[in-house]
């Protein structure tokens, strides 16, 4: 175990973080710049969105790609700094075998961040982070506030898009890294976001 005082968070590595037990509370972490950042809890509605998402896209892979799996809340580390960064998206989808002692997601093809408006710059800067991982094709950004998407999608010369793909509604998500395409709408299915009224 290794013990961290608060002070000394600046200078945290990847290593000390995964051994470090927290602050003695529930509370999540992620490592940023060698500091660990607290996670606030999500929302039922976040929580629903994210199960929901992993048992779409996880039965997905079982039946088209079995070999692919998806993963909730992964650690994930940046190329950038990598020795002082470990994200943590709300779910990650690797095709690389699960191997005993893994404690980051390998070859990560596709991460989705859930967006709450509490932690929108927090959501985004991660989301940037994960366009220096070679192997990510593609990062979701879900919204909370209505039925909505942002998909960036690496480009056939490697590149990034300058802004991400808008789709809202009834509008058809398509992940092209593993081969899924539904209604946005079925995501966000057991929210209030599209609950009938009664």
């Amino acid at each position: 175990m290794v013990a961290v005082r608060k002070s000394s968070f600046s200078g945290m590595t990847v290593a000390e973080f995964l051994d470090w037990n927290g602050d003695g509370t529930d509370t999540r972490y992620e490592l940023v710049n060698g500091e660990p950042r607290a996670m606030a809890p999500a929302s039922i509605t976040h929580g629903i969105l994210q199960s929901t998402v992993a048992r779409l896209i996880g039965n997905h892979l079982a039946d088209r790609a079995p070999g692919c799996h998806v993963v909730t809340a992964p650690g994930v580390q940046p190329r950038v700094r990598s020795s002082h960064n470990m994200r943590i998206p709300d779910l990650g989808v690797t095709c690389t075998p699960d191997e005993r002692g893994l404690r980051t997601l390998p070859d990560p093809v596709l991460l989705i961040e859930i967006l709450s408006p509490s932690n929108e710059a927090e959501t985004w800067e991660n989301v940037w982070t994960y366009t220096t991982l070679p192997s990510v094709r593609e990062i979701l950004v879900l919204w909370t506030a209505g039925v909505g998407a942002e998909l960036l999608r690496r480009q056939g010369d490697g590149s990034w898009p300058e802004s991400p793909q808008v789709i809202v509604g009834d509008e058809v998500l398509t992940l092209d890294s593993v081969g899924y395409q539904a209604p946005l709408r079925m995501l966000y299915a057991g929210t209030h976001l599209v609950r009938q009224p009664d």
